[in-house]
């Protein structure tokens, strides 16, 4: 995929003479250091990461790590102290205030925490609201915001007003408000965080399948855990200003660069993170549906010493032949798999999780299917080695 956002060497630095402290971060000096000798904050400290075009980069940290400010830092609703923002071969940073506000009309979206609603405009004319600011002609305007508000599952709600609404709906209108701009990318900084619970659970679904459509490329900010690993392709995990770890949930998880990153994802369910891609392994040999006839699958079922063999045609898996039946099978004079493969099994995506892998392999004589798009066979999940790398992780 092709790399949207370039942050380059990002730093933020708050107080009367921010340049003159780069030097000390440089230098090893720490956030709090800095803070005792010069009382300048650290809001970013060289920061270094890319998004790729439709993906969910979230950036996570406790509170106080810079995650909120580096996100502002990308439209620079914070003006950086120093450092490359590359937003589609655009340096963000040499843009003037004009060219700037053009800029983040035609690329970003953003969503807050707060919801950031017009309380005496109707649910239509918030949503609208960005484009109004853009002089976008007022049928353009109602069609947009009326297509984005179908979009986020609130078509009859236009004309409410926002304190007519829950929580979660007002959100919606603001995620509504954001993909009206029909914006490259989405800034949605802890967008679920006031939400109790279940909505926010909601949301994130709802986040999730509508990400299935629009494709957008969205940097999302949490502090919450649980909540990354649900919706990020990557994560960027942050402390102090600076970026400790960045890659995939699985990657962090299993990982971990340092302490700090350590007792952060200690409590973390490893099922609910490791995938089967991560679990499985090499099938050996398959069957080939259209030239193998039983005593062949029973040749290759001997030299990987199972007791079944998965079928396929031109590496597209087909089903499952068992010893038993092709014993059966030869002894009828039958040469081909035609009479006892057995087409109806369950089969899994390589980023399907283990916790999703334990009910269907309880109810399974053998190993688990693991397929991609195109169902090409690309391995097996086979009880020993979903337990392994659990325990394996868990131990670590």
């Amino acid at each position: 995929m092709e790399e949207i956002i370039i942050v380059e060497n990002l730093y933020k630095v708050f107080g009367p003479s921010p340049k003159e402290i780069i030097p000390m971060l440089q230098a090893g000096k720490t956030k709090n250091q800095i803070m005792d000798e010069t009382k300048h904050g650290i809001g970013v400290a060289n920061a270094t990461f890319s998004v790729q075009t439709g993906e969910i980069l979230v950036v996570m940290g406790l509170s106080g790590s810079g995650k909120s400010t580096l996100v502002r830092c990308i439209n620079r609703l914070i003006e950086p102290t120093a450092g490359r923002i590359i937003v589609e071969g655009q340096d963000v940073c040499e843009l003037n205030t004009r060219g700037l506000r053009k800029f983040r009309q035609k690329h970003f979206g953003m969503v807050f925490q707060n919801f950031a609603l017009l309380p005496h405009r109707s649910v239509v004319r918030n949503v609208e609201y960005g484009l109004e600011v853009q002089k976008i002609d007022a049928s353009t305007r109602y069609r947009r915001a009326m297509e984005a508000l179908e979009q986020v599952g609130l078509k009859g709600w236009e004309e409410s007003m926002p304190a007519q609404l829950s929580g979660g709906m007002q959100q919606r209108v603001g995620l509504a408000r954001a993909l009206a701009l029909d914006a490259d990318i989405m800034l949605m900084d802890e967008a679920f965080s006031a939400l109790d619970p279940l909505i926010r659970k909601n949301m994130q679904d709802e986040l999730l399948s509508l990400q299935e459509d629009v494709q957008k490329t969205i940097i999302f900010i949490s502090h919450d855990l649980d909540e990354a690993l649900k919706l990020g392709d990557r994560i960027v995990l942050m402390k102090d200003g600076a970026i400790v770890q960045q890659g995939t949930a699985e990657e962090i998880l299993t990982n971990p660069a340092n302490e700090y990153v350590e007792k952060f994802v200690e409590e973390v369910d490893m099922t609910k993170v490791l995938t089967a891609e991560s679990v499985m392994v090499d099938y050996g040999e398959m069957a080939n549906a259209k030239t193998d006839g039983p005593r062949a699958a029973l040749h290759k079922m001997r030299k990987l010493k199972t007791s079944s063999i998965f079928v396929g045609r031109n590496r597209k898996l087909e089903g499952i032949v068992f010893a038993d039946d092709a014993s059966k099978s030869m002894e009828r004079g039958e040469k081909t798999l035609e009479q006892i493969i057995k087409t109806d099994i369950p089969t899994v995506a390589p980023d399907t999780v283990a916790k999703d892998l334990f009910p269907l392999m309880a109810q399974l004589s053998y190993p688990l299917a693991v397929v991609d798009e195109k169902h090409h066979l690309k391995g097996i999940v086979v009880k020993g080695s979903l337990l392994g790398a659990l325990s394996e992780n868990n131990s670590d």
